[in-house]
């Protein structure tokens, strides 16, 4: 039996064990979410391995980009739309063709593309540039916590007087502080479900001070996987005090966040008609967040990652591996703007990748690790239509390093014009620590 000095020092990680929500960071109320007026929304896909852009969305009016791919060029639009070419976005970039369905959300202007953008760090390493894009520090190891989980701090509802944390009874919280009722009712409690990760452990983006989670599966959320109540039973009894300290409070939560997932009854959600999400991880992650908003638990902050996309060889044109992966990915992110429904109105989609890859392939028919890449954007509020970037150009003297694509929008750009439009945060310097915020650098990505 893990015993209570355990889950001290190891916190939900001596509950992973038993199969008990993956990782849990605490002190948060969970209770009063339903009912409560629409959240808006931002979920976050990791396209984890380098995603190829130049590839995703094409820059066929570039004659250079066709004479350093010799075989896994997407070949130009043609006027007959030829099966295997890309579609014409803008007259320059055109969208691969395995990303078919998402062409008509960006007609209807759903869909923005941000290309050109990426990390000023200069690494080619995948696990420092993801960690750099996770925390929104690039080249800055003294960050240690997530962008995501600073934005859940700086937009939480916590109490003034408390530092932000939550109140988990306002009358008596009123009586602590000396002042009425009515003051602290002012700052009402949230979830730590407003900040989720579908998958076995949480993101080093959602990692640090405020609540998060990470959920495995929504089916099988709960201590054994949710098969044994009188297990769960026997845990909540195990930890809980009296005293209430930091273990107790950190399995009330835990155990208050199984109940509310449950009485969402997530095996028996439903898609909306004529939605099919297609087999694979990426699929199911999208699916499972879906629920979430669609359940109004509280959600504000959504992740979900995929890997697959470093291809350094046989990478393929318009199939092939990399036309497989975008397929997927395209056929989710269709079935989940579909799956909403008119709740995409307070949906913003963004994916993202830790840098590009070369502009010209190699010997193996695939491309290494780059610079600069592109990013999707999607959702109600998203000023789609456009392919947003001050184009570098791949001319050999337009390079970066003389062999990628140039960052000429810097990713943080992206993420602070959506942390702040979208989710309402302020004191931006405090999300990103290290860089001055400029709106006037924003692409314009939201309405």
């Amino acid at each position: 039996m893990i015993n209570r000095r355990v889950f001290l020092k190891h916190g939900g990680l001596a509950l992973l064990a038993l199969g008990a929500p993956p990782e849990f960071v605490t002190r948060s109320l969970l209770a009063e979410t339903r009912g409560a007026a629409r959240k808006k929304t931002l979920v976050c896909i990791f396209q984890r391995g380098a995603v190829d852009g130049l590839s995703m969305v094409v820059p066929f009016g570039e004659k250079e980009y066709y004479r350093r791919r010799s075989s896994i060029a997407i070949a130009a639009p043609t006027r007959s739309g030829a099966e295997g070419s890309a579609i014409d976005l803008d007259g320059f970039f055109g969208l691969n063709p395995a990303l078919r369905p998402l062409h008509d959300l960006y007609e209807r202007r759903e869909l923005a593309i941000v290309h050109a953008v990426g990390s000023p760090d200069a690494t080619r390493s995948h696990f420092d540039a993801q960690d750099y894009m996770e925390r929104a520090a690039p080249g800055n190891r003294q960050v240690r916590d997530g962008w995501l989980n600073r934005v859940l701090r700086e937009t939480s509802s916590g109490c003034a007087e408390c530092d932000g944390r939550t109140l988990k009874n306002p009358a008596l919280h009123a009586a602590d502080h000396r002042v009425g009722q009515a003051k602290m009712a002012e700052y009402p409690a949230r979830a730590a479900l407003r900040g989720v990760a579908i998958g076995a452990e949480l993101p080093l983006s959602l990692r640090g001070a405020h609540p998060s989670l990470a959920i495995a599966d929504l089916d099988r959320f709960g201590v054994a996987g949710g098969r044994d109540p009188s297990l769960e039973a026997a845990f909540a009894s195990l930890y809980h005090t009296e005293e209430g300290d930091a273990v107790s409070g950190a399995a009330d939560d835990a155990f208050e966040a199984i109940r509310i997932l449950k009485a969402a009854n997530p095996s028996q959600y439903r898609p909306a008609a004529n939605v099919s999400y297609p087999p694979g991880e990426l699929g199911r992650q999208l699916r499972q967040i879906a629920q979430l908003i669609k359940a109004d638990v509280g959600v504000e902050i959504a992740f979900a990652s995929v890997g697959g996309w470093d291809t350094h060889f046989a990478q393929g044109g318009a199939d092939g591996q990399l036309a497989r992966r975008l397929g997927e990915l395209a056929r989710g992110l269709r079935a989940f703007h579909d799956d909403l429904g008119d709740r995409m109105g307070d949906v913003v989609v963004l994916t993202m990748s830790e840098f590009g890859r070369t502009v010209a392939e190699n010997g193996s028919g695939g491309t290494d690790h780059g610079h600069a890449n592109c990013m999707l954007v999607l959702g109600g509020e998203v000023r789609g239509g456009r392919v947003l970037a001050e184009w570098p150009g791949l001319a050999p003297e337009q390079l970066y390093e003389a062999r990628d694509l140039a960052v000429t929008t810097d990713f943080r750009d992206v993420f602070a014009e959506l942390a702040a439009r979208h989710l309402g945060a302020g004191h931006l310097e405090r999300v990103f620590p290290g860089y001055a915020v400029e709106p006037k650098r924003w692409r314009g990505v939201l309405a």
